[in-house]
Parts: structure tokens; sequence; C-alpha cells
């Protein structure tokens, strides 16, 4: 079994391959925290508030994460 240090050190390699994605739309993605499971993340600029950021959260994001990390069962959108 992984540390907790260790699954968001994989967690944030994941994260930093798909920021490029966020960065060509004029934003960008931050992890706050991993717990029970679940991922939980920050977007910034016009990431933030677009309607289609929930599709990508779910169909890019989660779906790399699962994929990648066995131990993330879901992403979500922290907002402030």
């Amino acid at each position: 079994m992984l540390s907790p240090e260790k699954l968001i050190a994989q967690i944030n390699e994941v994260i930093d391959l798909l920021r490029p994605q966020f960065w060509m739309h004029g934003g960008n993605i931050e992890l706050v925290k991993f717990e029970n499971g679940t991922v939980y993340v920050r977007l910034h600029g016009a990431c933030d508030g677009c309607p289609s950021s929930s599709y990508t959260l779910k169909l890019m994001v989660e779906a790399e994460l699962k994929r990648e990390v066995p131990q993330v069962k879901e992403v979500i959108e922290v907002q402030d």
C-alpha cells in the first residue's frame, strides 16, 4: 500500500501531464487535497466557472486519474 505522500505525488504527476490542456484554454488546475478516494481540485482562469468544466473534470481528469492511480474514486471541484 502506498503512503499518502506517494499517492499525492502520483496524483500531482497526472495533473501535471493534463495541465497543458488547461493552459491551452487560458486556465489551470490545482490539487487541493486527496481524502478517502476523492481528489479535490480547484480550477483557475478561464476554466473557473466554465460550463464545460464538469465534463472536463469527469471525462478527462477523473478518467485519467482512475486509470493511473487506482485509489482514486472520484474528482470534485472545490469552489471558493
